[in-house]
């Protein structure tokens, strides 16, 4: 009997733990197809993203939705252009004034030539023009000062104007997308002989997709473009002051 006992007893043991191994199994194996069905879930989410971008750009029409690609390229073109060559004419222009007026006191204008013509920008551009005529006049220096700024300032604001252009030219083209494709959704409608409202939407949303891209296009453009009008004005400020201490410090140097 005890022996009887003693054999239920271990098949009961074994049949529990192979239940219990059973169902960790099956919730490991549950666990594992969770986090591949949310990561297999992601990875379509960020496909049906891109999809849905191109897709939409397809159906915007190639004819002005590549024309106003076209602007966002040039127009991104330019700006980070000019703001890598914002950002390398921008001087430390208090030091600067300084290491020209100790030249200026140590070495005379010579010394303080030899200081602006080893200093990058614009600032520098303008002392060195201020000093090479300083032997003749503090008129002849302001003069050439002046001069000088209006060629330098003109060579900060190059090709920002193109900028502009393409900020209003994107959402343009956009409306005019919009327009043709307005009229085309109507002249299928005319053809049909009927108000279909599915042949409507569908015009009416390819249409508006054109807009929908060129405001886009406009929007980030003018981002960079307040960026550079922001960043030009700060480098121009520092030309009319440092201006201004040049044309002070020639008329000390002169007594």
């Amino acid at each position: 009997m005890k022996r009887l006992f003693s054999i239920l007893a271990i098949v009961f043991l074994m049949a529990f733990g192979t239940a219990n191994a059973t169902t960790n199994a099956a919730t490991i194996a549950t666990t594992v197809a969770t986090t591949q069905d949310a990561a297999t879930d992601s990875a379509a989410e960020d496909l049906t993203f891109h999809q849905e971008l191109k897709k939409r750009f397809i159906e915007g029409g190639p004819g002005f939705m590549g024309i106003v690609l076209l602007c966002l390229i040039l127009g991104l073109a330019i700006a980070i252009e000019r703001i890598i060559f914002l950002n390398l004419s921008s001087t430390n222009t208090k030091k600067l004034t300084q290491n020209v007026e100790d030249a200026l006191q140590s070495g005379g204008i010579e010394a303080a030539k030899e200081v602006c013509r080893n200093t990058k920008g614009p600032v520098a551009s303008i002392f060195y023009q201020g000093l090479d005529r300083a032997d003749d006049s503090l008129e002849s220096a302001e003069k050439a000062v002046v001069a000088y700024g209006g060629v330098q300032m003109g060579q900060l604001e190059k090709n920002v104007s193109w900028i502009s252009l393409f900020i209003a030219l994107a959402p343009m083209l956009g409306f005019m997308g919009t327009v043709i494709g307005m009229i085309q959704a109507f002249d299928k409608i005319q053809s049909a002989g009927g108000m279909d409202a599915t042949l409507v939407a569908g015009g009416i949303k390819v249409a508006l997709l054109t807009t929908v891209f060129g405001l886009i296009v406009a929007i980030i453009l003018q981002v960079f473009y307040n960026y550079i009008v922001a960043k030009i004005d700060s480098i121009v400020n520092d030309m009319e002051d440092s201006s201004i201490t040049l044309m002070d410090m020639l008329s000390r140097y002169k007594k």
